[in-house]
């Protein structure tokens, strides 16, 4: 068994367990080049480099700080790709923000989730005892919750360093903590104290599932376009939806008319108290203000006029149900309508409905259908477009229904939110969603704040009355009974009282919403408040970061941070939402440790057996993993997987995320592990030669590789500035892998290879210096692969080794660069004329160029090295040579004779292969000029057949080059 040692820096000596390390500068040594193995193994840095913050972490160049929290992932299970990119996001811009000499500090929390985490616990409950949170008692489940707590806090705790988040982990939050709860009670108190937080008679979004009122966020819109079953929770069978029912109202006074009114929910017109119809409706008019009769109820409704009726829908007359309908809510209040609760909390019908009480809604439904047509008021039933309010909890169909609740006063305080934008105190990246910003602020509601759960926040409101009953109760706000008891006292005159805690917890993004401030050990005047950035996804830019910046402002006088910068949401390869019923959803360490099709065919499976998927989901989800997944998951690693989600546009609304992206980007680190030994042994090689170094008198391509070094740092310096990390990881890439890598490290060889010294030692400076450069650049992207590397790279003898983000380099030569693309150019026709004559190195192949001679000279040993080619000359071709041109350049290549013959016989092939490929090209053209192709074709669909007409076209364009050749 190996030993782990905790390393520690001071005074640049190091500090092992205790005991002092002799030698001076971070733990590397030339020895230590020797660690580096035949190739990158992901399992295996990640393993000696586990915590990975300090390394690159030089010191504070000033004063300044940076302060960021993570947005606080719930405790309902372990992160998802969706964490896994706000965690990248944030550690890229907090590495970087140390390597550029910033003191930061960046805390990890983790949010209680009050309806998510009941939910789950509950259902673990009845799967293992069969018992429901009331069989336990409110105590003994919150103890129970508590358990679920510590064990899955620690689970994603070890997602976050796993992932390489380098998080300040001493300054860790829960939300419910004591220190948490407490500001969350103040700010209650506070705010109910200032007049915002009053109690009232609302219609809310309730799930009868779960027993409490729930959050827009908590609702999914499920849309169907015709009679569609859906499963209910509770109900014995599908429900069917989709569909608009017409019935008729009888007019009172009045044997022959009738009013007819169209809905989707029929079971719900027992709390018909009115018809409305459109003021400027001709069809209606001479109804408005007489009385029409239900049938049910027994009573006599308005016809009303109310400018929200579209004539258009349905009859053009609308039913009024305020206490089931949110527009209907607001109708009854501009008319004063009176409020018919007909379904309770348990989604059954109301002491109200007479006969019909107690039936469960939807089978409600059935029985007013056939008693409607019983009556002869029945007009028919049709297909209808709509949305189906689905709670993402607990699956069942929302209801609205009108319960006493806490609210927020939200008008004033978004006021000032959109103020803040508009005058620049506040500013949003990408600047797009400052209309979405100002549109829902606009339109903003109040903020139902309370939540019938036993899992959260207890409200700090008290009911207080006298014992006499002299007078009515009255709500105090308390930190405690006792505070409670001192309060109402003072209001009451007489002494003996009885109080009475809310039984309701607080909307857990009540609790999130004051992070920014609560986070910190002295909430009034932490240096670190406000934020210096807040990072999340867009989707939640209302749910929390509006209401951070509402109640941040209200509660402290100051906004709680200055810049917001968003991120999109992470979709699969092929644009869909990851779904477990899609078998499309990858968790981080399926990514970072590989997984095979079996373990992913057992999770969906598990997920079944835990009711989250029904049977026609898993057999929908087995079979998108194997379509998707057939040979399971590679090992990719944390540093590739932080890199792939990176390389995309992360401000763009969808992030797609390909796993074979992945593993490219897993063969990118050994492709600059390789590099990093190729120097090492390189330095190790030369070191009798290495002196100082005249920068000015280095050769063309080490000139040329410190310019694109130049221009890649310009990059970087920017995008790392401007948060288009897409931009720095293409410049790395594009640098590291092929400039360094594929071009200019195979420039060297010979040097090394002819003890060419002085070449050699320029070289090896102009190695040790790139590598030094870009790996810096990379650490906040890759920083374990970057600290093993760096650490174990050779230095250059008389340089010091640096720990800073790469600052402008001022190397750049644009006209050597320009110089050495169009040599590129022409070794790329020679690769591509050996390739297809099957000239390998072993032909020790000669090339001849007919161009300026004197322009190529200087470069013919770089374009022997990169065509691999003994001889390229600009001496006259000899007879037989196959040629090419690129620009004004000639390409002779001798070809011997036994594969030109062979190239020759492969030509009637060719021509086979080209009709083969115009007539596909052709069917693909005409498909996509199809009248109905753009509106009937998926975005993946015309995303797949343009990748396919770009690679049919370009397979066309090499065999019609490759017969040019042959007649010329």
């Amino acid at each position: 068994m190996g030993v782990n040692f905790v390393w520690f820096r001071h005074k640049k000596r190091f500090f092992a367990c205790g005991h002092f390390l002799p030698f001076p500068g971070r733990f590397y040594s030339a020895s230590r080049k020797a660690d580096l193995g035949d190739a990158y193994k992901p399992g295996v840095v990640e393993s000696e480099e586990r915590e990975c913050c300090d390394y690159f972490r030089p010191k504070a160049r000033s004063s300044q700080t940076f302060s960021m929290i993570l947005p606080p992932p719930n405790i309902t299970g372990s992160l998802h790709l969706g964490h896994a990119l706000t965690a990248t996001v944030q550690d890229v811009i907090v590495r970087w923000k140390r390597m550029e000499g910033v003191d930061c500090v960046w805390v990890p929390g983790i949010d209680h989730a009050g309806i998510a985490t009941q939910v789950v616990v509950e259902k673990l409950l009845w799967g293992e005892k069969g018992q429901s949170r009331h069989d336990l008692g409110r105590e003994r489940f919150q103890a129970r919750v508590w358990n679920w707590k510590e064990e899955k806090e620690a689970v994603i705790e070890s997602q976050l360093r796993r992932l390489g988040a380098c998080l300040d982990w001493s300054r860790k939050v829960f939300t419910m903590d004591p220190k948490q709860s407490q500001a969350v009670a103040q700010a209650f108190i506070k705010l109910f104290e200032s007049g915002l937080i009053y109690r009232a008679d609302h219609l809310v979004n309730w799930s009868c599932s779960l027993q409490s009122a729930i959050s827009d966020i908590e609702v999914d819109h499920l849309e169907v376009i015709k009679a569609t079953k859906i499963a209910v929770p509770n109900c014995d069978k599908a429900v069917e939806f989709g569909t608009l029912t017409r019935f008729a109202y009888k007019v009172c006074d009045s044997d022959e008319d009738e009013v007819v009114v169209a809905t989707t929910r029929p079971e719900t017109m027992l709390g018909d108290v009115a018809v409305a119809v459109n003021p400027r409706d001709g069809r209606y008019s001479r109804f408005v203000g007489r009385f029409l009769w239900h049938p049910f109820r027994k009573v006599k409704i308005p016809v009303i006029c109310d400018d929200f009726v579209d004539p258009e829908f349905g009859t053009g007359a609308v039913k009024v149900t305020p206490a089931h309908d949110p527009v209907d809510f607001e109708v009854g209040k501009r008319h004063s309508l009176a409020l018919l609760q007909v379904i309770d909390e348990k989604g059954n019908l109301t002491r109200i409905c007479g006969e019909f009480a107690g039936i469960g809604r939807f089978a409600a439904r059935e029985v007013i259908l056939s008693r409607l047509e019983k009556l002869q008021l029945l007009r028919g039933r049709e297909d209808h477009k709509m949305l189906v309010p689905i709670c993402s909890r607990s699956k069942d169909i929302v209801e609205h229904l009108v319960k006493p609740q806490w609210f927020i006063k939200c008008a004033e305080m978004a006021k000032e939110a959109v103020e803040d934008v508009e005058s620049g105190r506040l500013t949003i990246e990408p600047k797009h969603f400052e209309k979405v910003w100002f549109d829902w602020l606009g339109n903003i509601r109040d903020w139902c704040i309370s939540r019938q759960l036993w899992w959260g926040h207890r409200i700090p409101a008290f009911s207080c009355r006298p014992q006499d009953g002299s007078a009515p109760a009255i709500w105090v706000p308390a930190m405690d009974q006792n505070s409670a008891l001192r309060k109402a006292s003072a209001h009451f005159s007489c002494p003996q009282l009885e109080i009475q805690q809310d039984e309701d917890v607080l909307d857990t993004w009540f609790s999130s919403a004051l992070l920014p401030f609560s986070v910190w050990r002295s909430q009034q005047e932490s240096p670190n408040y406000p934020l210096d950035l807040m990072e999340t996804g867009h989707d939640i830019l209302f749910f929390w970061v509006a209401r951070m910046v509402m109640l941040g402002k209200q509660l402290t006088g100051r906004l709680p941070f200055e810049r917001v910068l968003l991120h999109g949401i992470i979709r699969d390869a092929h644009g869909r939402k990851m779904s477990k019923s899609l078998g499309n959803v990858i968790l981080p360490e399926e990514v970072i440790c590989g997984t095979t099709s079996e373990k992913l065919e057992e999770g969906s499976r598990l997920s079944h057996e835990a009711g989250i998927l029904s049977k026609e989901e898993l057999t929908k989800a087995l079979e998108g993993q194997k379509k998707m997944f057939p040979s399971g998951i590679p090992e990719c690693g944390a540093d590739a997987l932080r890199f792939t989600l990176c390389s995309h546009n992360i401000k763009s609304h969808f992030i797609d995320f390909d796993v074979q992206e992945c593993h490219t980007n897993r063969l990118f680190c050994n492709k600059i592990w390789q590099a990093t030994k190729f120097t090492n042994n390189a330095v190790e090689t030369a070191r009798e030669w290495l002196g100082p170094i005249d920068t000015h008198q280095l050769g063309l391509m080490d000139r040329w590789i410190l310019s694109k070094l130049s221009g890649m740092v310009d990059v970087c310096r920017q995008g790392m500035h401007n948060h288009d990390f897409h931009q720095v990881t293409a410049a790395i890439k594009e640098f590291l892998y092929f400039q360094f890598c594929d071009v200019y490290l195979e420039t060297t060889k010979r040097a090394f290879k002819l003890s060419e010294r002085g070449n050699a030692a320029g070289h090896c400076w102009t190695l040790t210096h790139c590598l030094d450069t870009a790996l810096r650049a990379l650490a906040p992207f890759m920083p374990r692969l970057a600290q093993h590397l760096h650490q174990r790279l050779e230095t250059y003898p008389g340089t010091e080794r640096n720990f800073y983000y790469p600052k402008d380099l001022n190397l750049r030569d644009v006209k050597l660069e320009e110089d050495v693309s169009k040599v590129m150019e022409v070794v790329v026709g020679i690769r591509r004329l050996k390739k297809l004559f099957g000239v390998a190195a072993k032909h020790k192949p000669e090339v001849y160029l007919l161009g300026d001679g004197s322009f190529f000279a200087p470069f013919l040993p770089v374009m022997e090295a990169l065509s691999i080619c003994p001889l390229v000359t600009l001496a006259p071709p000899p007879k037989d040579t196959v040629c090419d041109r690129v620009g004004d350049t000639h390409i002779h290549l001798v070809v011997p004779p036994e594969l030109r013959k062979a190239f020759e016989l492969d030509l009637p092939k060719l021509e086979d292969k080209k009709t083969k490929l115009v007539k596909e090209l052709a069917k693909m053209n005409k498909m996509l000029s199809g009248e109905n192709y753009k509106l009937k074709a998926t975005p993946e669909a015309q995303k797949s057949h343009a990748k396919k007409i770009a690679v049919l076209e370009e397979k066309l364009a090499r065999i019609n080059h490759i017969q040019s050749l042959s007649k010329s």
